[in-house]
């Protein structure tokens, strides 16, 4: 199998290229900027801006799979920042896909799509889309999985992947600031400390993919043309589960919490004072944060077990474990490759 991997030096995407290579196939990946440690996989680097048509067409040509997991992340700014990269990038791949006759894409979306508005438990894929996006992130990202799903058809098979909440080794962005939020004494629990999710370690969601690539024969496959949460099926209370690594991390407790009815008015007035003063990078908390850290939102696996396959590799209390040991290496200033 030849495969492309978008977003291939990311913390997702670099483990799907792993995984890939583990098994024999020929990779190439896409990324803005150069990684010598994934190429060092085998795999072919490639850095392409998705919002470049051409580069993207020539990147896509001679493969047969794509696993799309490229995005731009975040939590505010501009509509117009995520668009393009997000949604016109998107495109482009179908585009690409089609001129060079491609005929299967893994698509990786996000739980996000369908909000955070309201507590989900137990939630099944036919959740509908949010009617209002809190966050330009997950509107761009539900556009984009729109376009996916609707252009399956006879020689272009397609599925969305939805992992929440992705953590474990090599992670450098959620849960480090998670942790440095807490050191530093400014987290809060958000509510009354009872919300409940979805987590995902990064073997099991690298995996969910090749899973699904694997189940994704054709157009009329059983998962072709749908989207799918992803998780490793055991759900938890976030804030005694954020607690139980920073335990293990031996950093501070986090014990003081905001009523969700102070959190969220805060969180507007925020995200208000940010737009209107064109400040730089992200408010403290936004509405979009607030809800997510706040209210329950877990889901059914049983679809992605019958459709794709999918089975969980690293339960877990292996997966924590796993991910508390590297970064108490990382503390101790060790580099794992983990």
């Amino acid at each position: 199998m030849h495969a492309l991997v978008t977003g291939g030096g990311g913390f997702l995407g670099r483990r799907i290229v792993e995984l890939l290579r583990d098994q024999g196939h020929s990779v190439r990946f896409l990324a803005r900027g150069t990684y010598p440690e994934v190429e060092a996989t085998g795999a072919t680097g490639l850095q392409v801006d998705l919002q470049d048509k051409e580069a993207v067409s020539q990147a896509v040509e001679g493969v047969d799979i794509v696993f799309h997991v490229a995005a731009r992340a975040g939590f505010y700014g501009p509509l117009s920042d995520y668009w393009g990269p997000n949604v016109d990038g998107t495109r482009h791949i179908l585009d690409a896909m089609e001129d060079h006759g491609v005929t299967r894409l893994i698509y990786t979306s996000t739980p996000s799509v369908i909000g955070y508005e309201h507590d989900v438990e137990d939630g099944g894929n036919d959740i509908p889309y949010a009617k209002r996006h809190l966050s330009p992130y997950p509107e761009s990202k539900a556009a984009a999985e729109k376009l996916v799903l609707e252009a399956n058809r006879p020689g272009l098979a397609t599925v969305s992947l939805r992992p929440h909440l992705i953590y474990g080794p090599r992670d450098t962005n959620l849960m480090p600031r998670v942790f440095d939020r807490a050191r530093s004494g400014r987290l809060r629990i958000i509510g009354d400390g009872t919300a409940k999710v979805d987590t995902t370690y990064i073997d099991n969601a690298a995996w969910a993919h090749l899973d699904a690539a694997r189940a994704l024969t054709g157009s009329q496959a059983p998962c072709a043309g749908k989207a799918y949460f992803i998780s490793d099926d055991e759900p938890v209370l976030l804030w005694d589960w954020v607690n139980t690594m920073l335990t293990e991390l031996e950093i501070p407790l986090i014990t003081r919490k905001i009523p969700y009815g102070v959190a969220r008015p805060l969180a507007g007035v925020a995200e208000t004072v940010w737009r209107m003063l064109g400040l730089k990078g992200e408010p403290p908390l936004t509405p979009f944060v607030v809800d997510g850290f706040a209210r329950s939102h877990w889901f059914d696996m049983a679809p992605a077990k019958r459709d794709c396959g999918y089975y969980i590799r690293v339960p877990a209390q292996d997966a924590l474990q796993r991910t508390v040991e590297w970064f108490n290496k990382q503390d101790a200033g060790d580099s794992p490759a983990a």
